[in-house]
């Protein structure tokens, strides 16, 4: 009898002003259930979080290929808007869509998603300041902490980052 293969996520934070909790609460959760984890970003060169974390990307942005992962995550906090429009980072949450894997974005994050044109139509979330973007690229915000959608999973923030790990768990299984 043949065991399932390990499930894996990547998770993309900004080279400066990832929101801490957001990476570190998710992954340990992911790990805690088996998942491999691996963290890119614009380089592999140390990534700086808001509250003083770091964290060592293990790929960059560029050399990014969604077919190794089962799940692609855009980690919020303020440096998250490096990847708002960065075609790099559209062309990713396009690819995990078209896969039918799942993408998933927390805090500000979910504005990369509306600007690569995946939410139009779809419900989501986002932390309050970019409830307008969201909406003004044709998202149905919905209010909720965390919002599936399909394939698609936002959050709110921070707050949320437990509950947006499980979810994401939850859609993998």
């Amino acid at each position: 009898m043949q065991t399932p293969a390990r499930k894996k996520i990547l998770m993309i934070v900004a080279s400066n002003g990832y929101r801490d909790e957001e990476l570190d609460v998710p992954r340990k959760f992911f790990r805690s259930k088996g998942i491999d984890v691996a963290v890119a970003s614009s380089s592999t060169i140390e990534a700086r979080g808001m509250l003083g974390g770091s964290v060592k990307p293990s790929i960059a942005l560029r050399d990014v290929r969604v077919n190794n992962y089962d799940a692609i995550i855009f980690v919020g906090g303020t440096g998250s808007s490096e990847y708002w429009n960065d075609p790099t980072a559209h062309k990713i949450v396009k690819d995990t869509l078209a896969q039918g894997k799942v993408i998933a974005a927390i805090c500000i994050a979910p504005v990369t998603l509306a600007l690569s044109g995946i939410l139009k139509g779809k419900k989501a979330t986002v932390f309050p300041s970019e409830i307008e973007t969201i909406k003004s690229k044709g998202a149905v915000y919905s209010g909720q902490d965390v919002e599936m959608d399909s394939n698609i999973i936002t959050a709110d923030g921070p707050k949320s980052a437990k509950k947006f790990a499980e979810t994401i768990v939850t859609k993998l299984q």
